[in-house]
């Protein structure tokens, strides 16, 4: 019913994307499929066909066309209706000024229309070729241009070699203090959370957090080998820290989330999982 497939970005683009996403539904035309959506990385995604619906100020927002989804603190509800198709790129947040006029902050637990973030004239092609592609190779190659286009817009070229580095100690170790990471980057606490609302949006406590929550989501729907589970689990300090984390991000518990149906979620928790190898 669900199938998802991503691809590694071309060379020159590594530092910037971090995958491209092709993910399908085949939904019966009836069925109203409720889930969340939470990642590391903040995406552009293209609703390529079907319905797909966000939660936004207390009611349902029709999605169609090209969005950036900004970096998330809190989960995402989304909605699809019969069968759907979406495309997308995850992009680095170390990468975001290089892609971005706009500051992260500005898109932190959001969603706006590509044509509001990229140079009007890119999103447009983007759509336009996104649109007309009738497979994956195509699709990416779609993506692919339009990102050159922007880096060449923005003119940096140049990702922050800083938060490359954070982002890779959060996603190995989510308990580490702020202090320490800052130390360890060589740059005071306060030095170290400007440049992370700068590049995710979201303060590096945040950004540590969101990691330890999806590590061990990841490992509750059986997608990490043993060690990685147990580590996950060891990074909460007692079943009580555990309850409020999944009650801050999930509104459940625990057990409510692991009886809970969320195939959607869970796709995008395999696609993370498999992403620490992959890139």
């Amino acid at each position: 019913m669900i199938s998802s497939r991503n691809y590694a970005p071309a060379a020159r683009l590594l530092p910037f994307i971090r995958r491209y996403y092709a993910f399908s539904a085949a939904l019966p035309e009836t069925l109203v499929l409720e889930d969340f959506l939470m990642a590391d990385n903040a995406f552009v995604r293209f609703i390529h066909s079907g319905s797909w619906d966000l939660w936004d100020g207390g009611e349902w927002r029709a999605m169609s066309g090209l969005f950036v989804f900004g970096s998330n603190s809190r989960m995402q509800r989304i909605r699809a209706r019969g069968p759907v198709c979406v495309v997308s790129f995850a992009l680095r947040p170390s990468a975001w000024t290089a892609l971005f006029e706009r500051p992260a902050t500005d898109l932190a637990d959001c969603v706006a229309p590509l044509d509001e973030c990229f140079h009007p004239d890119i999103a447009t092609r983007l759509h336009a070729a996104l649109h007309a592609a009738t497979n994956d190779t195509q699709l990416v190659a779609a993506m692919e241009q339009a990102i050159d286009a922007q880096l060449d817009y923005i003119g940096k070229h140049q990702v922050d070699p800083v938060i490359a580095s954070f982002e890779a100690i959060a996603r190995q170790d989510s308990t580490i203090r702020v202090d320490v990471v800052a130390t360890l980057l060589g740059l005071s606490p306060r030095q170290l959370e400007r440049r992370c609302l700068a590049s995710f949006g979201l303060s590096p406590k945040a950004v540590l957090q969101r990691c330890r929550f999806l590590d061990m989501a990841a490992a509750m729907r059986g997608l990490s080998n043993a060690d990685e589970a147990e580590l996950a689990g060891l990074r909460y300090f007692d079943q009580s820290h555990l309850n409020r984390e999944f009650r801050r991000y999930t509104n459940m518990t625990p057990g409510a989330f692991q009886r809970a149906s969320t195939p959607l979620f869970t796709e995008s928790l395999k696609l993370r999982v498999d992403g620490k190898t992959l890139a």
